[in-house]
């Protein structure tokens, strides 16, 4: 495998990590994220690096020769906004959302309050439904 990845899964305790987070009203969203996750992944949450809160793994391999496990799905409470790792999702799947931008693979969301929390519920659906067809348990 591949030397030199950071996104690594750890054993420490996801809601000492909760805890810490600044400020209040993120530290609130990301409890709330976390039960959604792990209510529609059926998996228990895990810290994965220093940030990303994740749920289940899978293993990757790219033409590269690089390869590693990360989350299947995840998200990060970051200071200034949440950052969610979904895939598999199209442009239009995001129209109905409310407040948010998007990255290369991320999406960035200020605040829970800003979203309609039915269609943050179906991205993650729809990003477990592709990791299980891309990469099968």
């Amino acid at each position: 495998m591949a030397q030199g990845i950071k996104t690594t899964e750890t054993d420490a305790a996801v809601e000492d990590f909760l805890a810490r987070v600044e400020p209040a009203e993120r530290q609130a969203d990301g409890r709330t994220v976390t039960a959604l996750m792990a209510r529609l992944s059926g998996e228990a949450p895990v810290l994965w690096g220093p940030s990303i809160i994740g749920f289940g793994r899978y293993h990757y391999r790219y033409d590269s020769e690089r390869e590693g496990d990360m989350c299947r799905i995840g998200f990060s409470p970051r200071k200034a906004e949440l950052v969610f790792y979904l895939a598999g999702l199209e442009d239009a799947d995001f129209v109905p959302l409310g407040k948010y931008r998007r990255g290369k693979g991320c999406l960035y969301v200020k605040r829970l309050d800003q979203i309609d929390m039915a269609v943050l519920e179906r991205l993650i659906v729809r990003s477990l439904a592709h990791m299980d067809s891309a990469y099968p348990r």
